[in-house]
């Protein structure tokens, strides 16, 4: 059962208090407390987790600071939209704000392999407008003698150039929790440059120690790759085990499954569950076509099949894209030969803000029919 309390309860007031103790009392329940902080607002989310069954609504709708109760009828207790007007996940960032209603495209390096093409992309991004990238400092692999990433030795470069060229998040996996220690060390001694989203890859997603370490702490928004061979319900209750440690910054990202039908891609294309995922969760939702197309092949159009790609994801209503690009795709120590190019970001560029409109008219239209 949900309790959602008035727009900006303030926790000491009276009607917060005596709410609050009600809750307390109530036998066999246990309370979360969840504080989504909006644009407008705060909104306090209170889940009563137990035998929820024998509790009477009214009883809890009666309560001073309570606007509405619903009880929840599927498992993703926190993550769920349990009611068409039920919010989406609406958080700021390093000055970044991230909803189902937003958009923002991280585009950049899948692995960091030397300071000069680091400091090349950010140029390069800071020149278009852009503010966001991808950074892979770690890099699980399946063959373990593969490139795993300059880990440590290279986050200090990394963050002195993002605030050098005005980047204020990065999109950057981590396997462990010692990782995290790393780039909050890191951050911390280099002055806080910029930030890090904290990137869980398909490979971890049912890495069940790892989400936990990462829903306890509040400092770094989670991006979550869906798993490449389990069924979406099993990839969304992953991002549950975030949120039921008390992170509710989590994008749900979308990268493609492995499967015997993908050839010639890398894997099977699944963006058509963006708004399946938009309306099963209040979660925004990343699309990476790189790593679900993973080569640069084009149609007879002469359009890259990354591109249709991302045109699929974004025009089904993405509020995220994870892009690959290299200066010099031929020195790309990880997944080069998907890596697009420089002089093809503006092209990109381009052809996501075209897509991007057309989605955005064409909910104008059925929201002008309805």
């Amino acid at each position: 059962m949900l309790a959602i309390l008035h727009p900006d309860t303030d926790e000491n007031s009276e009607d917060y208090k005596k709410t609050l103790h009600f809750l307390e009392g109530l036998q066999d329940i246990q309370l979360q407390n969840h504080v989504v902080h909006g644009q407008q607002q705060k909104l306090t989310e209170i889940y009563l987790v137990g035998n929820t069954a024998k509790l009477d609504i009214e009883d809890i709708s009666s309560l001073p600071a309570v606007e509405k109760v619903v009880r929840i009828s599927h498992e993703f207790r926190i993550l769920g939209k349990h009611s068409p007007e039920s919010p989406s996940l609406d958080f700021e960032y390093n000055g970044i704000r991230f909803n189902q209603e937003n958009f923002h495209l991280f585009a950049g390096l899948c692995a960091v392999d030397r300071r000069e093409n680091v400091e090349i992309m950010m140029k390069t991004l800071q020149q278009f407008g852009l503010q966001c990238t991808r950074m892979g400092a770690y890099k699980p692999r399946t063959n373990p003698y593969s490139f795993q990433g300059h880990g440590l030795e290279c986050l200090p470069y990394v963050f002195e150039l993002a605030g050098k060229y005005g980047i204020r998040v990065i999109a950057m996996e981590v396997t462990h929790e010692k990782h995290l220690e790393e780039i909050e060390n890191c951050l911390e001694a280099c002055g806080r440059p910029t930030g890090v989203m904290l990137q869980v890859g398909t490979r971890n997603i049912q890495n069940f120690e790892l989400l936990k370490n990462l829903g306890r702490q509040n400092t770094y928004p989670v991006l979550l790759k869906r798993g490449f061979g389990i069924s979406l319900t099993e990839s969304l209750n992953a991002a549950e085990y975030l949120a039921s440690e008390g992170n509710t910054r989590v994008i749900f990202c979308l990268r493609g499954m492995k499967t015997s039908f993908n050839t010639p891609h890398r894997n099977m294309v699944d963006f058509g569950h963006v708004p399946v995922i938009k309306r099963m969760t209040r979660m925004p939702v990343c699309i990476d076509p790189s790593h679900s197309v993973g080569t640069l092949e084009h149609s007879s159009d002469g359009i890259p099949d990354v591109f249709h790609a991302t045109a699929q994801g974004v025009i089904a209503g993405a509020n995220m894209v994870l892009v690959d690009f290299h200066p010099r795709p031929a020195e790309a120590l990880v997944d080069g030969p998907q890596a697009l190019t420089m002089e093809e970001l503006p092209i990109y560029l381009e052809d996501v803000e075209l897509t991007r409109e057309t989605y955005l008219k064409r909910i104008q239209r059925f929201q002008a029919a309805s």
